[in-house]
């Protein structure tokens, strides 16, 4: 992979060009084919800020940095002096002092940017309440994987495909504004009236899609926005921290369940994702996330390959 001089981060798939996301897919193709660890980041130490509890992000990430030869040093927010108050931009000037990277996964977006702006080494959003962008970069490589045309890829191969995204508009229908104007797709996001996805990133996406000949719209209608669909993309309808609002949205949400008679309005060979955790029966239902055309398992691998990619490209 090219080596990119000066400090990068990614907070937003929007930090990378078309380009740059290709040239990351195809090096997580190469790195996925591989049967032994790289030494590429070998003495390198990833420090992995977590306010939230994980299982893909962490895992994943870990295991990336163990294959390339370096190490990742988990750092629970609860134990350090963050949870006592100290200034996040005190942090991330002492972690940059000690580490080569950081990846953070916060509640709030703010304290993302916050720690990127003032550390001198790159930071990585693990996931934040705005944004998912490692998660969404993963799905489209792996729908790309799934089409078949990795071999060939380029941005230009990727403008065809349509994904209906139904469900909640959260950080991962945020970010998945943010790559589909980035790469010419099309995106139709269906939720709930008042559930919409961020109006400034829909706004930027939507300007965006003009230069890149991207197609996103919003719907309100879950059996007309899979009609066309290649790929249905859903998450859980309670995120983390909105506990408080559990009832009211699965009654909200409950026609925006992915199920067989929702599959039933797509194409035959139509793709079913899911960035996990599932709550089965709510947003997905078992016939679906465990049907013949569901990738849901494929698209969790796919974060380790896509990160040790990532991590390459900021930290190589």
């Amino acid at each position: 992979m090219t080596s990119h001089s000066g400090k990068r981060n990614l907070i937003s798939i929007l930090d990378l060009t078309s380009d740059e996301i290709v040239e990351i897919f195809l090096s997580a193709r190469e790195l996925k084919k591989r049967k032994e660890p790289k030494s590429t980041l070998k003495g390198k130490v990833l420090g992995m800020v977590f306010q939230k509890p994980s299982t893909r992000t962490r895992v994943s990430f870990e295991v990336a940095m163990y294959q390339l030869g370096g190490y990742a040093l988990f750092l629970n927010a609860q134990d350090l002096q963050l949870s006592r108050g100290e200034a996040i931009g005190d942090t991330a000037k002492n972690l940059s002092r000690y580490v080569d990277g950081i990846v953070v996964r916060a509640y709030q977006h703010q304290d993302v940017v916050e720690l990127a702006k003032e550390s001198t080494i790159p930071v990585i959003n693990g996931l934040s309440d705005l944004l998912h962008p490692c998660q969404v970069l993963a799905d489209i490589f792996t729908i790309a994987e799934k089409k078949g045309i990795l071999s060939r890829l380029s941005s230009k191969e990727l403008s065809g495909i349509e994904v209906a995204f139904v469900g909640d508009g959260n950080n991962v229908a945020n970010s998945w504004i943010n790559g589909t104007a980035r790469l010419g797709m099309k995106l139709v996001i269906s939720t709930p009236p008042g559930y919409e996805p961020d109006k400034k990133v829909l706004g930027e996406g939507v300007k965006l899609a003009k230069a890149t000949g991207a197609d996103i719209k919003v719907s309100h209608k879950p059996e007309e926005a899979v009609e066309k669909a290649d790929v249905i993309y859903t998450d859980v309808w309670v995120s983390m921290g909105m506990e408080k609002e559990r009832e009211e949205r699965l009654k909200v949400f409950k026609p925006y369940q992915v199920n067989g008679r929702l599959i039933g309005k797509a194409k035959k060979d139509v793709l079913v994702m899911h960035c996990l955790p599932a709550h089965r029966g709510e947003e997905i239902t078992d016939e679906v996330l465990d049907g013949p055309n569901s990738i849901v398992f494929d698209q969790a691998e796919n974060r380790l390959h896509v990160q040790k990619a990532i991590l390459e490209f900021l930290m190589g």
